[in-house]
């Protein structure tokens, strides 16, 4: 143990030591010597070391101490140390266990000697016992010890920034045990909603403040929360005053149980106290709509979108990026942010929306806006736009294009394929401007388009134009 006691205070010493050790030879007794400490100095009256016994590995750089003073062999401040134990060792006193760092080349090493005075006061034997093992376990132990402290540091501010939201929420929230629904924890909304006096609930069943009818769909959501991370509000009534308030709960585990996290709000803490009718009318418009945050990942969303990407409820959504549906990823979602960059809003962009791992998707009709500059949210709305595209009548496509409708299927469709639609209405037009002026005469149509008779018989038949069972002349 490193402490400070006497080297043999306290011991029982050998009852026959001069029946043992009075033959005791040189050999053995060297060996006595060097086993009793890691490292051994023979000194003479004055402190000069005459021999040493040490390892070589575990001690590089201490060959050559032979004719050197020993207090030269240590550090400054371990110097007062050396002179103490040979002062004590000339007036016979019993030796303490003393600290003594010797400088190498690769840093100080710490040993732990004891002095013994032999051959009637000629010699002293310098025991010294390796520190370094117990330094780097003390330094390990520190290390951890400072771990500690400062994790347990960190969890006393958490609790505390924890009670402190817990505790001004102005939406009740209770910590309820999941075997047996005993209320753990409930803040001043929690009281306050339930009609309780202050720190009232903490050890009271939460069905008893619960209305008898509402009961079983409370548990049936307790259960849902514990098998689901994702779980939609359900409205309950409360036992006292028959107030309806909407109800949403969470599960989680510690200290080996199962804990549930329930939230109680009323109608208008649902939508917030500006505009519930507005956000009502959002939830039953028939166009998705869909807020997402800084991230564009999804925070709240219409039926309406729930239904157009097949999902299950809002509940499955929210966290999940835009781009796992809008646009193809890395492009469209890029765009319409350079466009509200630029222009505060995006409007009627025409993008595709994607669903599982359809990689075509369905044309949609998409704007968006942002709130509160680059940590605002966005605000979609999107309309699907595949039906009026296949209900067109035929006739309306042949109609040329403008400059503005080409640049619109920008993003939709890419440059080849808008370059070939465009070839492709052009050349048809000028087809069946030739069969008219020509009174459906193909041969005459071909001369004054420039093409032969089985050139434009082929392109007849690739538009779908004319009586194609007729013969070409």
């Amino acid at each position: 143990m490193l402490t400070r006691k006497h080297s043999i205070e306290g011991k029982n010493p050998f009852g026959k030591a001069a029946e043992l050790f009075n033959t005791l030879d040189a050999d053995s007794a060297m060996k006595l010597a060097m086993v009793a400490g890691d490292i051994t100095l023979i000194l003479d009256d004055t402190g000069t070391i005459l021999d040493a016994a040490f390892d070589p590995k575990d001690f590089p750089g201490f060959e050559g101490w032979e004719g050197t003073n020993w207090i030269e062999t240590v550090t400054v401040e371990s110097r007062p140390k050396v002179m103490e134990m040979l002062a004590a060792a000339r007036r016979g006193e019993v030796q303490h266990w003393r600290h003594v760092n010797h400088p190498t080349r690769d840093g100080d090493v710490p040993i732990r000697y004891a002095v013994l005075s032999v051959n009637n006061g000629e010699h002293r034997i310098a025991f010294g016992r390796d520190l370094r093992e117990a330094g780097k376990m003390q330094q390990r132990l520190l290390q951890v010890q400072q771990s500690l402290e400062r994790d347990y540091l960190r969890m006393r501010q958490l609790d505390a920034r924890y009670r402190m939201l817990f505790d001004l929420s102005g939406e009740a929230v209770l910590i309820v045990e999941a075997s047996t629904l005993r209320i753990r924890e409930a803040n001043p909304a929690a009281h306050a909603m339930m009609g309780a006096r202050p720190a009232t609930l903490p050890g009271k069943k939460l069905p008893g403040l619960i209305d008898k009818d509402s009961r079983d769909r409370l548990q049936g959501l307790i259960g849902a929360a514990l098998a689901s991370a994702a779980v939609s509000p359900i409205e309950i009534e409360l036992d006292k005053g028959s107030r309806k308030v909407m109800a949403s709960a969470a599960g989680f585990s510690q200290d080996r149980g199962q804990f549930l996290l329930l939230r109680f709000f009323g109608d208008h803490e649902k939508h917030g106290e500006g505009a519930p009718a507005v956000l009502d009318l959002v939830e039953q418009m028939p166009d998705a709509f869909v807020v997402a945050d800084a991230n564009l990942e999804v925070v709240s969303a219409n039926n309406a979108f729930v239904e157009l990407v097949q999902a299950p409820s809002v509940d499955t959504l929210r966290g999940r990026h835009m781009s796992s549906w809008i646009g193809r990823p890395g492009i469209d979602l890029d765009l319409i942010e350079g466009q509200i960059d630029q222009h505060g809003a995006a409007r009627n962009v025409s993008t595709v929306l994607r669903i599982g791992d359809d990689m075509e998707g369905e044309p949609i009709e998409l704007s968006a806006v942002r709130s509160g500059g680059d940590s605002g949210l966005y605000a979609f709305v999107i309309r699907p736009i595949g039906r009026r595209l296949r209900d067109l009548p035929p006739g309306s496509q042949d109609l040329p294009r403008s400059v503005e409708q080409l640049t619109d299927l920008v993003g939709r469709m890419s440059l080849k394929e808008i370059v070939r639609e465009s070839t492709d209405l052009i050349e048809r037009l000028c087809i069946e401007a030739a069969l008219q002026y020509t009174s459906d005469n193909r041969a005459s149509a071909a001369e004054i388009l420039g093409l032969s008779r089985q050139s434009l018989y082929s392109k007849l038949h690739r538009h779908g134009l004319g009586n194609l069972d007729s013969d070409p002349d």
